[in-house]
């Protein structure tokens, strides 16, 4: 199934990155796709051009690890991006109550 993403795929990264902590870009999709069931299986490009988009705004920063014998860029949330993904939440909060009101039937009407 393909999800258009557009305007979501930030809050799903950096959020994933709070989870995991530091992490090089393929566990980082991996945990998107774990964590959501398989919803988003993102393919890397996808995801490696956010990540460096992320990375020049300043919300995520990233440095060569070669922990595993494999030298990786390993990705993790700055300060920025932590208040950037608090504030990506709230949005998201918003939309979904939105959402929520509208699909609801109203009282009294037929479902």
């Amino acid at each position: 199934m393909s999800m258009d993403l557009r305007g979501h795929l930030d809050l799903l990264i950096l959020a994933a990155l709070r989870q995991t902590g530091p992490t090089h870009g393929y566990a980082l999709i991996q945990a998107l796709r774990d964590r959501s069931e398989g919803t988003f299986d993102l393919p890397e490009g996808t995801v490696y051009p956010a990540l460096h988009r992320l990375e020049r705004a300043g919300l995520v920063a990233s440095a060569w690890n070669d922990d595993t014998g494999r030298r990786r860029r390993c990705y993790e949330l700055t300060d920025q991006g932590r208040a950037a993904l608090a504030a990506k939440q709230s949005e998201w909060q918003a939309l979904v109550r939105g959402v929520a009101a509208i699909l609801a039937p109203a009282q009294g009407a037929p479902a």
